[in-house]
């Protein structure tokens, strides 16, 4: 199944069982890499990705680790150390979506969110780079919605995104002399289930692209690993948009 492109190395992608982080493991597999994913509540989805990765020739494991908690979080890294024996890639994947007007956001969804979205990228990206050497790699999942807030009710989104960016930056100058890059990726409007292209609110996102039709998950993924391969060796502390031109 291998292109060889990652050939030898190991990823852990947070968030994989399904959606984009389920299209970012299986593109990882695809390349080479064996792949670690993480799950919360979708064990069957994590395992029919597993079993995808290893029916085609790959070597892949789920592990059970909810974003909210640190200890999870080291764990899943030291896992995928041990079922690989090293670490090269890291993809933050995993996120959550809570939207209100500032006036009707609660702080807890605010708080849920940052943790999520914007702490555990920390501890995963802080645990991840003890076990990695030359060549390695921490992408994170952003949005488009970091770079322009085109809707109301999306305080606590948009803000979680936007520090992704800074954090993305900070580790790029932290790690750079020891050959690890940091890019985050920017997807816009993406069919997933979480985000359906035939959704209720899904013209309103089209009227927004200067191509007016949801990316797909593989478009994504198809960045990521580009990112992750020998041709990404020189960005770092980069934002890539994919967004069908809707910040354009």
């Amino acid at each position: 199944m291998s292109s060889g492109n990652l050939n030898g190395k190991a990823a852990l992608v947070t968030g994989g069982s399904r959606g984009i982080g389920a299209a970012i493991a299986r593109r990882l597999a695809a390349e080479g890499a064996d792949v670690a994913l993480t799950y919360v509540h979708g064990e069957e989805q994590a395992r029919s990705v597993v079993a995808e990765i290893e029916t085609k020739g790959g070597r892949a494991i789920a592990i059970k680790a909810d974003n909210r908690d640190a200890e999870a979080i080291d764990q899943a890294v030291a896992d995928a150390v041990t079922a690989f024996g090293r670490l090269d890639i890291l993809v933050n994947s995993a996120g959550i979506w809570r939207a209100a007007p500032i006036d009707a956001l609660s702080l807890a969804d605010f708080d849920e969110t940052m943790s999520i979205n914007l702490r555990a990228p920390f501890i995963a990206s802080k645990a991840a780079a003890r076990h990695m050497g030359e060549g390695g790699r921490i992408i994170s999942i952003g949005s488009n919605l970091a770079e322009r807030v085109t809707d109301t009710s999306l305080g606590a989104y948009s803000a979680s995104k936007a520090a992704l960016v800074g954090l993305t930056k900070a580790l790029a100058r932290d790690l750079g002399s020891r050959g690890i890059t940091a890019n985050v990726v920017h997807p816009g409007s993406t069919d997933t289930d979480m985000n359906p292209a035939d959704g209720p609110h899904a013209e309103h996102q089209r009227q927004k692209m200067a191509t007016p039709r949801f990316g797909q998950a593989d478009d994504i993924a198809g960045m990521v690993a580009w990112l992750a391969g020998p041709e990404g060796r020189f960005v770092t502390g980069a934002a890539l948009t994919i967004d069908g031109g809707a910040n354009a």
